[in-house]
């Protein structure tokens, strides 16, 4: 009675390689040439393909092990200048290489088979959601914005202004009051919003702070009296961020002429 032995498929010679590598458990960068080629011919004894491509390539890495066994038979006629190359570089190369696109085909693999799991639909938001606007309760959104909210900015501002004071030349002359008055800084204010559309608190307190301490403490509260009349609306994208200032059209020609 004949013994029938049925022997893995590989992919081709490196595939093979690379099994009777992790099956020994050696070092890929230190092959035992002499045992892994001694399994590989045993191997090719006992394949059964008529696939003559696929069977060349397993007989050109046969010769290819069978050449380096020989180089490492061989005495090495050692120079002080030059390392003696290790026969087994190139196909040491080879292997690592296979070996990435190998696993990298697996995960490739794997992705594919999670994707055909997954499974996308359009958004189905109704209209009466998706234009929902919720209603803003200017009093409400003031008393939440405090000035404790607002003191980093106003510090950093602040801050722009003491370094550009000269220690020296700044103790020299005369120190005048401010004279701001709350009603026209609103005027002037709204104007800017006018212009401007939308900005940021920085950019108005920047724009004022040439003008000293007070007329930027006035223009704060220019802005928090135009918030409470509607004229401005305010929004904060995270807490203690820059706060943004829109400009809200009174009157629809306003409007019409904005857009």
């Amino acid at each position: 009675m004949e013994l029938q032995v049925k022997l893995e498929v590989f992919e081709g010679p490196l595939d093979l390689l690379l099994h009777l590598i992790e099956k020994n458990k050696v070092d890929i960068y230190d092959i035992p040439i002499v045992t892994i080629t001694q399994q590989y011919l045993d191997y090719m004894k006992q394949m059964n393909t008529t696939d003559m491509d696929l069977m060349s390539e397993f007989l050109v890495m046969a010769a290819t092990l069978v050449r380096i066994k020989s180089k490492m038979l061989l005495p090495v006629e050692e120079t002080e200048e030059e390392e003696p190359e290790d026969p087994r570089q190139e196909l040491v190369e080879r292997l690592l290489e296979y070996k990435m696109y190998k696993y990298a085909s697996f995960e490739l693999k794997d992705r594919q088979y999670d994707a055909g799991r997954s499974f996308y639909k359009p958004p189905t938001v109704p209209d009466a959601i998706q234009n929902y606007k919720e209603d803003i309760d200017l009093d409400d959104l003031l008393s939440n914005l405090t000035l404790s909210k607002l003191q980093a900015v106003f510090d950093s501002v602040m801050q722009k202004q003491v370094d550009k004071i000269d220690p020296i030349r700044s103790k020299f002359g005369k120190i005048e009051k401010d004279e701001v008055n709350i009603e026209d800084q609103m005027i002037l204010v709204e104007e800017y919003a006018m212009r401007h559309k939308r900005f940021s608190f920085r950019s108005l307190l920047e724009h004022s702070a040439g003008h000293g301490k007070s007329y930027i403490i006035v223009s704060f509260m220019s802005v928090l009296e135009l918030m409470k009349t509607g004229i401005l609306s305010i929004s904060q994208k995270e807490l203690f961020g820059d706060i943004e200032i829109e400009y809200k059209p009174q009157n629809k020609e306003e409007s019409d002429h904005e857009h």
